[in-house]
C-alpha cells in the first residue's frame, strides 16, 4: 500500500484573487448601470430578498456578490456610510 494514499492533503485558495466587499459592490453596481438598471434599488432588492436574480449575469456581478453574505454587504455599507457622514 502506498503511503502516500494515507497522509491528508493540504488545500489552499489564492488570496490575490478575492475581492473585498467593497471591490465586489463597485464591480455588480456597475455591471447593473452597464446593463441599464438603477443599481440602488437593485441591490437593495437582492439584499432585502436574497434573490439573486435582482443582480445581473452581466460581467459576471451575481455569481460575484453571491460569494458573500448579504449581512456582510450590509456591514460594508453601514460601515461606509457611518465613516463618511461622522
Amino acid at each position: 500500500m502506498n503511503d502516500d494514499l494515507q497522509k491528508t492533503m493540504m488545500f489552499s485558495m489564492d488570496k490575490e484573487h478575492s475581492e473585498t466587499p467593497k471591490e465586489i459592490l463597485l464591480k455588480v453596481y456597475e455591471a447593473l448601470r452597464e446593463k441599464g438598471y438603477d443599481p440602488v434599488h437593485q441591490i437593495v432588492g437582492y439584499l432585502i430578498s436574497g434573490d439573486p436574480t435582482y443582480i445581473t449575469s452581466h460581467q459576471n456581478a451575481r455569481a460575484l456578490i453571491r460569494r458573500l453574505e448579504r449581512d456582510e454587504l450590509l456591514e460594508e455599507l453601514i460601515l461606509y456610510y457611518i465613516k463618511s457622514n461622522s
